[in-house]
């Protein structure tokens, strides 16, 4: 199912080919989460979109890397990867903690010299200025397991199977220290439009905390809110890719077909 790009070596997987794409979506997923997360979109996107997903080291094929807790350092290297694929437009889309990630790296791409994102869809969090004290990364294991059990981000039979949550401790723990270490410099501000989606019962965003996205942009802002909590595009995927596209077309201005 997941496939390394044949440009962006260990950061990067596509899990379809898209030869007729005319613009690029690259999902970054939640504390804890892997590229995989991202695969059911696949199936309601059009031909005319290339989905790409981070997958961050220390998970899936990659579990034998070190995590980073640095989010800055994450979102140097995820910008070093997308470097080479601003040859079509670029959107991209993170969930909770890849909000900030993408928030970050889409910072670094338009002070690069690259080809400027399109935009950026932020999902599931908070305006990075709004900072809370958050300690979930210094709970023990059984502590850090029930957090993301209470979000419901992760399917029981995972957590179920001691081989498992052996595998995702650690990443997870690495994660959490990253986002809830973080700390958005004053200067950092984007050019490109930012669209927020938060769920309408998540117990970790309000919409007032979605909308603070907006001072964080030059350019448009707008927001979407979905039915469900943190993880309300579980299951809502459909609702999701349709409205990336809509998003696509806005910020498009007929430069180039959204198929579909």
């Amino acid at each position: 199912m997941t496939g390394k790009t044949s440009q962006s070596g260990a950061w990067l997987r596509r899990f379809r080919p898209a030869p007729d794409a005319t613009v690029r979506v690259v999902c970054l997923p939640h504390a804890g989460g892997s590229a995989s997360a991202f695969f059911p979109l696949t199936r309601h996107l059009p031909p005319s979109v290339d989905l790409l997903a981070v997958q961050y080291p220390g998970r899936q094929e990659r579990h034998q890397e070190k995590a980073l807790t640095d989010l800055g350092a994450l979102a140097d290297e995820v910008a070093s990867a997308l470097t080479p694929m601003t040859d079509l437009p670029l959107l991209l889309f993170g969930h909770s903690m890849g909000a900030v990630v993408g928030f970050e790296t889409a910072a670094r791409l338009e002070s690069g010299g690259v080809n400027p994102p399109l935009g950026i869809i932020v999902s599931g969090r908070r305006s990075p200025t709004i900072h809370r004290h958050e300690t979930v990364h210094l709970l023990d294991d059984a502590g850090l397991l029930k957090e993301i059990q209470a979000l419901s981000g992760t399917q029981a039979r995972i957590l179920d199977d001691p081989d498992m949550v052996r595998m995702i401790v650690k990443p997870l723990r690495a994660d959490y220290t990253a986002i809830e270490t973080y700390s958005h410099s004053s200067g950092v501000r984007l050019r490109c439009p930012v669209s927020a989606f938060v769920g309408d019962s998540d117990p970790r965003v309000t919409p007032a905390e979605a909308e603070a996205w907006r001072g964080l942009t030059s350019g448009p802002f707008w927001m979407r809110t979905f039915s469900g909590g943190h993880f309300y595009l579980n299951g809502a995927e459909r609702e999701v890719a349709a409205a990336m596209v809509e998003d696509l077309r806005t910020l498009s201005e007929g430069a180039f077909e959204v198929a579909g």
